[in-house]
């Protein structure tokens, strides 16, 4: 049932008329100005710590409700989408948490762990902090973009019914649903561009926590590393408790979480996304699922869905009309 037709999405044909530039110019280029954040660093109950980016709608007075998002690989509360949903949000009375995942907030973590897609373990432990430490929050909504996304639907298909209540909806954006199959899509040569970005900004976080602690991580042997499944098999896997690439793909994949979703989750992932593959499109179970909500525009890239002559993404559009009404 919950299969949605796309609104009317016109990229700029002349600039943006492929996936690939839909995915990278906004990277590069866009920026987001007027959100101001104050962080928080909370304590995890393993040892280690997360840093939490607040932002308010008005200066002297804590909204009721809250949009928390959660960025992709790599990413940060500083990348333009999850700026922009935030801007977008504090626009309508939300106020804003944008998480920072373990070793993206610009200091190393202590653990010799680092995140990953199936790491909901954070995420409800940082929903859980807010429904007991900030009460005043009676509406809270979930953005996930692509890794954040992997994160959303995972968690409210693990929580289901025991998801906190003031989770009322939940939006997921440019969504790898199956790891595995996305893995091997940014194997292929003609994506190396995105694959090599990613490893390198990876090769120094590991470069670093292997110089603090040897006895865990070393990255000898990083050169010899060209794909993400070798990545995820020599140090996602082993780090983080799965028995190799395989198994942690099959764990932390979200389209085997999708049944057990409980509260309204609309997944927007574009058809020229250049990560994603026809398993990252769970059509059947959006057809019969009363929760899951499923949007493919033609257009879009990855976490791209630039509109011509428009200020706000085609997302951020949306996002205001799902969440209009979240309560």
């Amino acid at each position: 049932m919950p299969i949605l037709t796309p609104k009317n999405f016109t990229p700029p044909l002349k600039t943006l008329f492929n996936g690939h530039l839909q995915t990278i110019y906004p990277s590069f280029f866009r920026k987001i100005a007027g959100v101001n954040y104050h962080r928080e660093r909370i304590d995890t109950e393993d040892g280690d710590f997360l840093d939490l980016d607040w932002a308010y709608s008005q200066p002297q007075q804590r909204s009721q409700q809250l949009v928390v998002v959660a960025h992709g690989l790599e990413g940060s509360s500083q990348r333009h989408y999850v700026k922009g949903m935030i801007k977008t949000l504090l626009g309508i009375g939300y106020d804003g948490l944008a998480i920072n995942f373990r070793t993206c907030s610009g200091e190393l973590n202590r653990l010799p762990r680092f995140y990953h897609h199936g790491d909901t373990p954070d995420l409800a432990y940082i929903i859980r902090y807010v429904a007991q430490q900030c009460p005043n929050y009676q509406t809270v909504v979930l953005v996930g973009f692509s890794m954040g996304g992997s994160m959303v639907l995972k968690y409210l298909g693990e929580g289901g019914s025991y998801v906190p209540s003031i989770v009322k909806k939940a939006l997921a954006v440019s969504v790898p649903c199956d790891v595995a199959s996305c893995s091997d899509e940014l194997a292929k040569p003609n994506k190396w561009f995105y694959t090599k970005n990613f490893l390198l900004t990876l090769e120094k976080k590991l470069a670093a926590k292997a110089a603090r602690m040897p006895e865990h991580i070393s990255v000898r042997d990083f050169d010899k590393i060209v794909n993400f499944r070798q990545f995820d098999e020599a140090y996602t896997a082993p780090l983080h408790g799965f028995q190799n690439a395989a198994d942690y793909y099959h764990k932390v994949s979200s389209r085997f979480y999708l049944e057990g979703i409980k509260v309204p989750a609309l997944l927007i992932s574009a058809k020229d996304d250049p990560f994603l593959t026809p398993l990252c499109f769970p059509t059947a179970i959006a057809q019969e699922h009363p929760y899951f909500y499923l949007e493919t525009p033609n257009y879009g890239g990855h976490v791209g869905f630039t509109v011509r002559n428009q200020v706000l993404s085609y997302v951020e559009q949306r996002a205001l009309e799902w969440f209009g009404q979240a309560n």
